[in-house]
């Protein structure tokens, strides 16, 4: 039995009280279960019985002795004890506990699927790096921990699409071409435009594909640049990502909100909704009247739209497209920007609560030998995708990035991710995978299968060490629910991680495999069981976070 049968067990039994006549309450749509500090209180504990005293107009203590009374009569349940207050305390039978080691076992790679977020439409943005230069390692961090939330999201039942918005439009598209002729040439970078090797190979990248682009008059020789360059700086970017384990479904062009009339569109919506007017020659959007600190302009008064423009235009066009929620990962850098979003979203008549969600993020620091890593030596003057991918390997690279939560500052030590050790978070964790595999194939190797087993499961996992074991693998689908509805992707590195220690303890403890001419036994066969369903869980957990499940370390 886990949490969430429980769960739906006590619903049950108020559910059969309130019939009875013996409570008069409203069955609760969720009952939270959680399992109590001190193991001898037994599986797990709910404090039902206090929240529903005020609505039967009884003592906490008497509510929960008739549900625990209701509770005793249920299969799968050895003990219901009344403590404090007005605590449940429950124990589970023998055979329910072993019911979990078949049930993850039998999911296989639904284990831990939920439908809490079924019927959310969610379109989640991150990365959204502009194409003119390399993934730096902010943008690396976004990438781990958006994938993994879309995962997470995804696995709790939510539609999600992943959407990556490049701005292949203005003066930093502007400032990446000039910088791509003057290499192009050989003269030194503009004094706002960009440095590092890159922009050497790809405006060489240019002049090969058109060997006559430098002799084009000046205006057309910067586009010719901006164009291609934009393409193979962009074509990079997501090849990098992809290499990362990172792909998004939808990669969208500023550029095709300019060309299809967007912008213009929106501004008149919300012309239409009396939030714009003109001052010093610019038109601007009064999110002051949304709490924004200051109102924004649109459109400057030499013509030219701004970015918030296209950011009004580009959040409708997600509305547009039937999304019910927008979820945005940015840089702590952008702090400042949530206010004026909020507004634009209220500005066009959704509410800021419902329909949109900014996470902040903060830096992560590369550190080895002790010291900061400052510069890239490719891209000169950020670390980059590729460093960390190159330093400590894809899986290290996204399990460390992904463990910390995002509101935290990271200090990523690469001499502790690159090597194989136990105090290598993403190492320990693997290879408690990489075990129980090796394990399994010499009882294959032995002939024991593991068959249907049902009652074998259920009367042999007694130990201390197996009860442990169990009760980690039942938490694993709730654990999956709530760091998706927080969005906080570390707590299933951080549940992984104990796991792993668990099974460790429970493998020193308990003999699996019998030795020399020893026969195996039912207890063989139920801990074979059991050692299926904790690879089950590392795979499922690892595979959330877009980490590999090594068979042999």
């Amino acid at each position: 039995m886990t949490p969430e049968q429980l769960s739906a067990l006590v619903r049950v039994v108020v559910a059969g009280a309130v019939e009875r006549g013996d409570l008069a309450v409203a069955v609760p749509d969720d009952v939270v279960v959680e399992r109590p500090r001190n193991p001898e209180h037994g599986d797990y504990a709910t404090t039902v019985a206090l929240k529903l005293a005020k609505q039967a107009g009884r003592p906490p203590r008497e509510v929960a002795e008739v549900l625990a009374a209701a509770l005793r009569e249920q299969p799968g349940i050895a003990r219901v004890d009344v403590a404090g207050p007005g605590f449940l305390n429950v124990t589970f039978a023998q055979g329910a506990l072993g019911q979990i080691a078949l049930d993850a076992v039998t999911a296989g790679e639904s284990y831990g699927r939920t439908g809490a977020l079924a019927g959310q439409r969610i379109n989640l943005e991150f990365v959204s790096a502009n194409p003119t230069g390399p993934v730096h390692i902010g943008g690396t961090r976004w990438a781990a921990v958006g994938d993994a939330l879309g995962r997470l999201l995804t696995a709790s039942g939510a539609d999600v699409s992943r959407e990556y918005y490049f701005n292949d439009a203005g003066s930093q598209i502007d400032r990446f071409a000039r910088s791509l002729v003057a290499a192009a040439h050989g003269r030194p970078a503009p004094e706002d435009g960009y440095a590092g090797d890159y922009i050497g190979e790809i405006a060489a990248a240019v002049v090969a594909a058109e060997p006559g682009v430098t002799d084009l008059p000046a205006e057309a020789e910067q586009e010719r640049f901006r164009v291609h360059g934009v393409d193979l700086m962009f074509t990079e970017i997501k090849q990098s990502l992809a290499e990362f384990g990172v792909v998004f479904d939808t990669y969208f062009s500023e550029a095709t909100l300019h060309a299809s009339g967007a912008l213009e569109k929106v501004v008149g919506t919300l012309r239409e909704r009396g939030h714009v007017y003109e001052a010093d020659g610019a038109t601007w959007l009064r999110t002051t009247d949304f709490g924004d600190d200051k109102d924004r302009p649109l459109i400057k008064s030499d013509g030219d739209w701004t970015y918030f423009a296209a950011d009004c235009a580009y959040y409708q066009d997600k509305r547009d497209r039937g999304f019910d929620k927008v979820v945005i990962m940015l840089g702590a850098d952008h702090a400042g920007y949530v206010g004026r979003y909020k507004a634009l979203v209220s500005a066009l008549g959704d509410d800021p609560a419902q329909n949109l969600e900014i996470l902040l993020g903060q830096l992560v620091n590369l550190v080895r030998d002790g010291q900061p890593l400052r510069m890239s030596k490719r891209a000169g003057t950020v670390i980059t995708l590729a460093d960390l991918v190159e330093a400590v390997g894809a899986d290290a690279a996204r399990y460390a990035l992904a463990r910390a939560s995002v509101d935290q500052q990271i200090d990523l030590d690469l001499d502790l991710w690159s090597r194989a050790a136990s105090d290598n978070p993403v190492f320990y964790v693997q290879y408690a995978h990489a075990r129980i595999a090796s394990l399994l194939r010499g009882a294959a190797d032995l002939g024991i299968e593991l068959g249907t087993a049902a009652d074998v499961v259920a009367t042999e996992l007694a130990h201390p060490r197996e009860v442990d074991l169990l009760r980690a693998i039942a938490e694993f689908p709730r654990v999956v629910t709530a760091a998706a509805e927080l969005r906080a992707p570390h707590r299933v590195a951080r549940y992984l991680e104990e796991l792993a220690g668990t099974y460790h303890r429970f493998y020193d403890a308990c003999r699996v495999l019998p030795r020399g001419d020893e026969e195996a036994t039912a207890t063989t066969v139920a801990r074979l069981w059991l050692c299926s369903a904790t690879r089950t869980v590392l795979r499922n957990g690892l595979a959330v976070l877009g980490v590999h499940a090594p068979e042999r370390m």
